[in-house]
């Protein structure tokens, strides 16, 4: 083979392989080509999907502040029932003082 045949043979097999190439791009082009219902689909699913998101926002937030009031109730009934809590202890040592003062005062009297 001399120098000519093998630039011609070489010239051949790239312009073989480009198109080819050209065939396979081609191929995927064609097969993987949106089209505009599909455009039109996937921008309605993002805004779905965005106004979901707000949603679930909104939620989280209006349960951190429904926690928040919750947790602050909580806190007062505690503080509430520690100080009737500690008024009923003052009762009861209060009325066993003055049962023990009039048990007292029956037997001197």
């Amino acid at each position: 083979m001399n120098r000519s045949e093998l630039i011609l043979a070489t010239a051949i097999i790239l312009f073989v392989a480009f198109a080819l190439g050209w065939f396979a791009s081609w191929l995927v082009n064609r097969f993987t080509r949106v089209s505009k219902s599909d455009v039109g689909e996937l921008d309605r699913m993002a805004q779905q999907l965005h106004e979901a998101e707000e949603t679930r926002d909104q939620a989280i937030t209006y349960l951190q502040q429904r926690e928040a009031e919750i947790t602050n109730q909580l806190t007062q009934t505690e503080a509430e029932l520690r100080a009737a809590m500690d008024g009923l202890r003052d009762a009861r040592r209060e009325a066993e003082e003055l049962r023990a003062f009039i048990d007292r005062n029956n037997m001197a009297g």
